[in-house]
């Protein structure tokens, strides 16, 4: 049975569209204008235990309604959806105890107490037993190096900190499924980095399956390992993180270490992209190009160090994807 089921789900929400001055307000009080905007129309995916998914989309796509939903704190105009086994909207108090979810911007820390008094009231919200909670508090302190800040004020801690203590809390409790919303969302390079390997790593340690979403294309690419796109509310996209690059990018980046400043290449389907001196980096369309053939020619020039062939990165994927869809 798949961790998360989706069937036909929709949220719309209604408002009261203003009208300008001051008579419109007051019309707007005896006969308002009610508007609907559907923020998720009718998707429909599984999830299966163990699988890492992003979700990804511009902004107002229904991303986080999705999560808000699926976590048991929206309730859906229509449709249907189980997670773990449980309807989220109707059972949230069963499935919190099985979930762990981290919003980026939310936090599930008091701000003026210290991380740890805030996971002993998490040991006893969640009623978990004290010496396995311990152990678990423990490891997970440890691996994430929290060790020196637990006994500082949240609210005086920096924001990568704070959001190491935030994805700790989440996972206290030992949660089946772990939902992220915009989990690395304000953080430097290496406070990502960090998050980023703590989650990869510690889902395939303990079969974990995590459903996150992020604008940042590094957490897609290195934490999961399957995409979903949601562009106004539908799904348009669901594929395997590497299929997704095959599909939406039929290129390869050839980067090219040489003697000389520079390689020059007259080949249909090649384009050359800036660079340093002495090292080239050419795109190339590998429907009008054949990668070998291109590295056949700069050979022949003589003089090469070094030859490197890559993907484009994802956010040129996610690019692609996005204009495809619009």
């Amino acid at each position: 049975m798949p961790a998360i089921s989706v069937r036909a789900l929709r949220k719309t929400y209604r408002y009261a569209k203003r009208r300008p001055g001051f008579a419109g307000a007051l019309r707007g009080l005896v006969d308002p204008d009610f508007r609907t905007i559907e923020a998720v129309s009718g998707i429909r995916f599984d999830v299966e235990a163990r699988e890492r998914v992003a979700i990804i989309g511009p902004n107002g796509a229904g991303k986080s309604t999705t999560l808000k939903i699926l976590s048991g704190i929206l309730e859906p105009t229509s449709g249907e959806a189980e997670v773990l086994g449980f309807t989220p909207w109707r059972e949230r108090r069963a499935l919190a105890y099985r979930i762990g979810v981290v919003f980026g911007q939310r936090s599930q820390l008091w701000a003026e107490l210290p991380a740890r008094d805030s996971f002993a009231l998490l040991r006893r919200i969640y009623d978990q037993d004290a010496r396995s909670f311990a152990l678990r508090q423990e490891r997970l302190v440890e691996r994430f190096g929290l060790g020196a800040i637990l006994d500082q004020p949240v609210q005086r801690l920096s924001l990568g900190q704070r959001m190491r203590c935030e994805i700790v809390a989440s996972l206290l409790h030992a949660p089946q499924l772990l939902f992220l919303d915009e989990p690395t969302i304000g953080l430097d390079i290496t406070a990502k980095a960090a998050i980023r390997d703590f989650i990869r790593e510690h889902a395939r340690e303990e079969g974990q399956t995590v459903l996150l979403t992020s604008h940042d294309t590094r957490d897609i690419e290195l934490v999961c390992d399957r995409v979903i796109v949601i562009n106004e509310g539908r799904i348009v996209v669901d594929q395997p993180t590497e299929q997704l690059r095959r599909q939406f990018l039929a290129r390869k980046l050839v980067t090219l270490q040489s003697v000389a400043p520079e390689i020059h290449l007259d080949f249909p389907g090649v384009v050359r992209r800036p660079g340093e001196p002495h090292t080239s980096v050419f795109e190339v369309d590998t429907r009008l190009a054949r990668v070998d053939r291109v590295i056949e020619l700069a050979l022949a020039q003589g003089g090469i160090e070094d030859i490197t062939i890559e993907d484009p990165p994802m956010e040129e994927v996610v690019r692609e994807i996005y204009a495809a869809v619009r």
